[in-house]
């Protein structure tokens, strides 16, 4: 199931996890922090900000206020919550883009907001990647198919602002989301993330990986896949990043990721194929690094079939978010805007939840006492601190990646 293009979701600026959430035993790990890097991207930010004019503006007509719903900016400029419903149902539709079912969970997302709200909800190209989605946000302009809404990593969020794609907009929770998590004026934030890791058919792998240097012994060949190409794939990418962690790399050089992977190759036991619950269910792929999260919705998936576990590798802790967006030129503009409320509200962080993503908001309803307790124990636990590149030294592992990637190690 692969998607996401380019170093996606695994980018935006980033430092040293503080462990911020670190708590008694049985509550949640160390929370994953994004910072954005600098002063660079500040000022990129605040020109992106500046980036629109009218003719990027979507749909939609005015709000009972008198505000144009496409300029919307917060609940107050609909009157409350009320008028922001009323305005969505007029609509009647919403348009998303590259979010498939089982990912995070936003199956029974999506299901849930159309069924509570009365709107039919158009999701075009589930598997598709972020650079698809800003690719369909500048063919599809102007037309009632276009993407209203956008779920992509905070590189391309970036790339998307700064070309003025994007439409600002801050939820009524916003304050729960960390500034660091979040564009000022609401052009972009951050709504769910993970760990890299590994999952394995224990039915196959009788000695359990805890860590990437496991996955070079000899019972593990012809057993180890990634999801996609990492010149592609965020997780793939991810994957290539935390590997560089664990063998003697740091958020300044990715090459030993790479060079792990073409390690891998050499022994055999990498496997050229994109792993999917389907190739793990069918033996292709029995060990699968990717998002903790992901690789927990395939236990669940198939768990009658296969023996999955997870695990977070002891040697290579990486994790980054996902970041939320609305279109500037949305055809639904009022439906976009409850989408994020509903997505930001504790009802739909705790459907994240449930899909084991570790929401955004999840501090803020841990200490309000509004997360569901039975699912947040079910997040792994990492052991040990996340470390984070900033948005140049992602940048700089992009190339990297893309320089090496076909000539060391080849297709994924």
């Amino acid at each position: 199931m692969p998607r996401r293009v380019d170093s996606d979701h695994a980018l935006g600026g980033l430092v040293r996890l503080a462990g911020r959430r670190s708590r008694a035993a049985g509550r949640l790990a160390p929370r994953l922090r994004m910072v954005a890097a600098g002063t660079a991207i500040a000022g990129l930010l605040v020109t992106a900000a500046a980036c629109g004019d009218d003719d990027t503006t979507g749909g939609g007509g005015t709000t009972s206020t008198g505000v144009d719903a496409a300029k919307a900016t917060s609940l107050a400029d609909f009157g409350g919550l009320d008028g922001l419903i009323a305005a969505a149902k007029a609509e009647g539709e919403l348009n998303v883009i590259a979010l498939p079912p089982d990912w995070a969970n936003y199956g029974e997302l999506i299901d849930t907001f159309s069924k509570k709200y009365g709107i039919k909800v158009n999701s075009d190209n589930p598997n598709g990647s972020s650079a698809d989605e800003l690719t369909a946000v500048k063919q599809l302009k102007g037309q009632d198919r276009a993407p209203d809404v956008l779920d992509i990593g905070t590189s391309f969020a970036l790339t998307a602002a700064d070309e003025g794609l994007l439409a600002p907009y801050q939820v009524a929770t916003w304050d729960d989301i960390p500034d660091e998590l979040k564009e000022p004026t609401g052009l972009w934030f951050s709504d769910y993330g993970g760990y890299v890791s590994i999952g394995y058919d224990a039915n196959v792998i009788t000695t359990p990986p805890t860590s990437f240097a496991d996955l070079t012994k000899p019972e593990f060949k012809n057993k180890v896949a990634i999801d996609a190409d990492p010149t592609q794939a965020a997780a793939a990418f991810a994957a290539v990043f935390a590997a560089a962690l664990a063998n003697g790399g740091s958020v300044d050089n990715i090459l030993p990721g790479v060079e792990y992977f073409a390690e891998l190759k050499r022994l055999g036991n990498f496997v050229p194929t994109e792993g999917t619950p389907a190739t793990i269910e069918s033996g292709q792929t029995p060990v699968l690094i990717w998002w903790d999260y992901l690789n927990a919705g395939v236990k669940e998936k198939i768990g009658g079939k296969v023996d999955f576990k997870v695990v977070i590798p002891s040697d290579g802790l990486y994790a980054s978010y996902y970041t939320q967006a609305i279109s500037a030129t949305a055809p639904h503009p009022a439906a976009a805007r409850l989408w994020q409320e509903f997505l930001y509200s504790d009802e739909g962080q705790n459907l994240w939840l449930k899909g084991l993503a570790r929401p955004v908001r999840l501090d803020a309803m841990t200490a309000a006492g509004t997360v569901d307790p039975a699912l947040a124990a079910l997040l792994p636990k990492p052991a040990g601190e996340a470390q984070y590149p900033t948005q140049e030294q992602q940048d700089a592992a992009k190339k990297i990646v893309n320089d090496n990637w076909a000539k060391l190690v080849g297709g994924a």
